[in-house]
């Protein structure tokens, strides 16, 4: 089976350290993989078994272009994640789509107020501290952390400004003494999960510490299998990134399944599971 490990040509691929991980374990499964980039225009799709989106990290300043490739893509060989995937949860106001319990989040498009639960029409939200950042982003990129409430609506405008969909929700101290917890699965079926070190945090970090191996609580696991319940079951890969609210409750932050990174070299088994999962869907 020849498959395609789709990525990208600009320099942040070069942040993709499981690629060689992927490809070698795709093998050992009797697949044939070869990193593509997803936006040369030179490709036939077509002569592709399927495509596997991984390191498109740059989608975030063409999102739309990048939609359009994927249903283009997804018309010519099998993609995965599916293309309708791909559309929905590359723009975070998905989150409103779920039922399950997800950080409190204030919304504002270009032109409207803000809208959310406990605060005025139209109002700002009022937190001990906020994170605020555009609804089609990536590694925390136009993401602002802070207390100041003036210095928050002044960041949420310029994102208007720009003509971004905003989103703005209260910081989480508890990723501070416990981390964001990342819940992997393929084919439905969990695989490991990691503590990883939040990317907003004022706490330094070593390379080594950035995440490490660790079995969910049972309610962490509960959310986790509450949310998928919400989405498509033929997928290949999602990323349940979940933190605690202040009175100890697990609640969903992001779910990631378009291009999220999926910590293979912490579980020794993760790889060989990620491409037999990919053989039996082919």
């Amino acid at each position: 089976m020849k498959v395609a490990y789709v990525t990208t040509g600009h320099p942040v691929a070069g942040d993709d350290d499981e690629r060689e991980t992927v490809l070698a374990a795709w093998y050992g499964a009797g697949i044939e993989g070869s990193p593509v980039v997803w936006d040369d225009p030179r490709v036939d799709w077509s002569s592709f078994d399927a495509a596997v989106v991984r390191s498109t990290w740059d989608y975030i300043e063409r999102r739309d272009e990048f939609v359009a490739w994927a249903h283009r893509a997804g018309a010519a060989t099998r993609l995965f994640n599916p293309a309708s995937v791909i559309e929905w949860n590359t723009d975070k106001t998905y989150l409103r789509d779920l039922g399950s319990p997800t950080v409190p989040t204030h919304w504002a498009a270009p032109g409207a107020g803000f809208s959310g639960e406990g605060s005025p029409e139209g109002g700002f939200p009022v937190w001990d501290e906020y994170v605020v950042k555009p609804t089609i982003s990536a590694g925390a990129r136009g993401a602002l952390r802070t207390a100041d409430r003036a210095v928050a609506e002044k960041h949420a405008a310029r994102l208007l400004g720009e003509g971004r969909t905003v989103m703005v929700q209260p910081y989480l101290k508890s990723v501070e003494h416990e981390g964001e917890l990342s819940l992997l699965y393929f084919g439905g079926q969990f695989s490991h999960a990691v503590r990883r070190h939040p990317m907003l945090s004022d706490t330094e970090v070593t390379a080594a510490g950035r995440a490490t191996l660790r079995d969910p609580d049972d309610d962490q696991f509960a959310l986790a299998e509450r949310v998928l319940a919400e989405v498509p079951p033929d997928l290949l890969y999602a990323r349940v990134d979940v933190a605690r609210t202040p009175e100890g409750e697990p609640v969903l932050m992001e779910l990631e399944l378009t291009e999220p990174y999926l910590f293979l070299r912490y579980e020794l088994a993760a790889p060989d599971m990620f491409a037999q999962v990919l053989a039996d869907l082919l």
